[in-house]
Parts: C-alpha cells; structure tokens; sequence
C-alpha cells in the first residue's frame, strides 16, 4: 500500500527544490530541500535559530525576528520582536502581517514613547484594517481574497519584560529552570484560539447565543460555521463582514443565514512578563509543529543540545513524527514536494529565542546590535510547473 502511494508522488513530484540555490550570504540563512534554517544568530538580548519548513505550493506560513529600535525615533525604546504568523486559504494575509504589523507597532510605540500592550493592540487592529481594505479593493476581481486569513503570534522583549500577543494556534512556550531540581519544564505563554479546545467553545457560543450552530463537528474537528478551526485572526473577512459572504466568493464557503455581527474576532490575547534569570528561552512556532511535539518535549530537545541549530532540529523532530504516524520512513517524507507535502505536515515555522539574563535585564534605552530577518520558503522557478495533486482543502487549519 505504501509502496503504491510513493510510485503515485513521484508521478506528480516537481523538479526537485534541492536544484533551487538561496541567494544571498550566509546572514540569510541556508536551505536542504524544502527546509530553510538560520542556526545561530545574536538578537539584543541573547541568541536566536530559525527554520522553517515549506508543505503547500505556496508557503503560507511568514516569519520574522528584529532587533535594535522598536520605534521610528532615535531614542527607542530597543528590543526585540519575534512574530510567527500561519496563513490560510493562500498566502496573502501572512504576507500583509509581515509587510506591516511591525511597522504599525513602531508608529504606534514612537507616539506613546513606550512599549505597552496598548500598542501591540492597536497594531494588530491597524493591521486587520489595512488587509480588510486591500480585501475591499480586490473581491471583484479576486473573491477568494475574503476567504484567507492568518493567525498572528508576537513577542515583544523589552527592558527586561516580555510581551506576548496571539491571535489564532500557534504557540510560544517559555523554557523555564525549577533552581531546587535545574529541571527545565515548559511554561506555555500563549492562549490558543482553536474551537477544538472546549474553553474556546463555550467562549464562541457565549458570544454567539442565539446560533447553535455557531461551531459544528464536521468530520470529527470541530469547526466555527463548519469551515474554519480557528475563532481569531487577521482576515478572513467572509466571516466577519456580511458584505463579503456573497457571490462571487465561491458557493461552499457563503453561509446559507445573513450575519449582523462578526463571527470570528480579531482581538489579539495579550500576555505580560517580567523576565527572570532562570528563564532561558522561548519557542515561537506555528500549529505544523505544536500538532506532533508537546511543550515538554520541544523545550527537552532544546535543553539537551547546542544552542546551534535549535530550531531546525525541531522542524525535524516534527517531521520525523510525521512520517511515524504515516507508516512511512523519514527519508522518504523529505523526497516529496511542496503541494503533494502538504497531506503529510502543514508549513512548519519555529523561532527559538535564548534569553541572556545580563542582556535582557538592560534598561530599554540602551542600544544592542541592529538586525532583520525573515524565514524563507522555496524560490520558484518562473516557469516550474504545480504539482498534479493539489494541497488539503482550502481550510484545514
């Protein structure tokens, strides 16, 4: 059976990715196939390692680390931002975040002189704004634009505290010393946003208690309306303006009764910490990774190696995974390509930030090295052709 199902991928694989060079110098990171990774690099407040890796056509996934100036004046505040945000139904949303979120947050922080969760909130609302008017803009000739959407998680490090905001599954997990035991548990950081969590359910029928229908197990997964799994994000806007729920956005995701109200929220969960010298670090990373590897275990597989190369070995870890649950060997997992890739793991984006207690313990003023990265997924050749099996249904996130 499994032999039968590799003979069909290889009929339908592209020209291999590993034939697609990452330009640049190493300071952007290196690619194997369709993983692409940063070992080690320096933030302000200690070290970093990123790495993704592409499963769709198009990668949805979107990523970012910044160091230096938070603001658009001279005099700061300086920190570091991570933000890790997981697209759906294509990559347009994921992509708008990236472009403007921490840009939003810079003009906002310049005009409150400060970092607050105040103005990682209107942030993230300048954000939502600005990619429902570009929706606005392109339905007529681009309905499909009103059915993507992205969830959004940030963190914010600055003057020793620790700012997180979600939108939506992904998830940020602190790695944390117990001083009697030097055990390093796993602190989770984040409020997830996903109906297939009870608490998130009783949230979205009481905000909703006239719809029983409000969330529906459809295929076994329980889902907001039927179609979609998470009950926050960045656009998405068939769900959260009327306006956008009708022809000639396509027939199977127009809700059959009118709506008054938005059905999924934008309003991001804002967490606040102030940061200790037994916190070591923190791992961002979107649901492709949380949905094989458990808090616990991700922060042990980082504790018992190098700081080098953190994030990919848990890309990998998670791939690994994946191949076990489809009976299938690891090295066969990493011949298929992006699209067909996508029936065995979603993207798969991690950020792992190492916290150093003398560098994060610095007032906010204080300048550190300036730097921007963005995670990568694979360069497509003008002229490559899409794979003959089409990723999993538009919203299975």
């Amino acid at each position: 059976m499994l032999s039968s199902l590799m003979n069909f991928l290889r009929a339908c694989w592209l020209p291999s990715s590993d034939n697609i060079v990452l330009s640049g110098s190493d300071s952007a990171g290196r690619r194997e196939g369709l993983l692409w990774y940063k070992d080690i690099g320096q933030h302000m407040n200690g070290e970093f390692s990123m790495a993704v890796v592409q499963a769709n056509n198009l990668l949805e996934d979107q990523s970012q680390i910044e160091s230096g100036s938070l603001s658009l004046v001279e005099s700061g505040p300086y920190g570091t931002f991570i933000g890790v945000y997981d697209g759906h139904g294509g990559p347009e949303a994921s992509n708008y975040i990236y472009d403007n979120l921490f840009q939003h947050l810079k003009r906002f922080t310049s005009e409150q002189q400060s970092m607050s969760s105040d103005v990682i909130k209107k942030a993230f609302q300048a954000t939502e704004e600005g990619f429902i008017s570009l929706v606005t803009k392109q339905w007529q000739m681009k309905p499909q634009i009103a059915a993507v959407g992205s969830c959004c998680l940030v963190g914010v490090i600055c003057g020793g505290t620790l700012y997180i905001a979600n939108l939506g599954d992904s998830r940020a997990v602190l790695g944390r010393v117990m001083r009697a035991t030097e055990e390093v548990i796993a602190v989770q950081l984040s409020a997830e946003h996903n109906v297939s969590i009870e608490s998130v359910r009783r949230e979205m029928h009481s905000l909703h208690p006239d719809d029983s229908h409000i969330v529906v197990l459809k295929h076994n997964v329980w889902r907001v309306k039927g179609l979609i799994q998470v009950s926050r994000s960045i656009g998405d806007a068939y769900l959260k303006r009327a306006e956008f729920n009708r022809e000639p956005l396509y027939a199977k995701f127009r809700l059959r009764e009118p709506f008054t109200r938005p059905i999924l929220s934008c309003e991001p969960s804002i967490s606040v910490h102030e940061l200790q010298p037994h916190d070591q670090f923190i791992i961002f990373a979107s649901d492709g990774m949380w949905e094989h590897i458990s808090n616990q275990q991700a922060v042990d597989i980082i504790r018992n190696h190098p700081h080098n190369g953190s994030a990919k070995r848990l890309v990998k870890a998670a791939m690994l995974e994946a191949a076990k649950k489809r009976e299938m060997r690891y090295s066969d997992l990493m011949e298929i390509d992006r699209g067909v890739r996508r029936h065995f793991h979603d993207d798969i984006t991690v950020i792992v930030v190492f916290l150093d207690s003398n560098l994060v313990s610095r007032a906010s003023s204080v300048r550190g090295p300036t730097m921007s990265l963005r995670g990568r997924g694979v360069i497509i050749p003008t002229k490559s052709l899409a794979p003959c099996a089409t990723p999993t249904e538009l919203h299975t996130i």
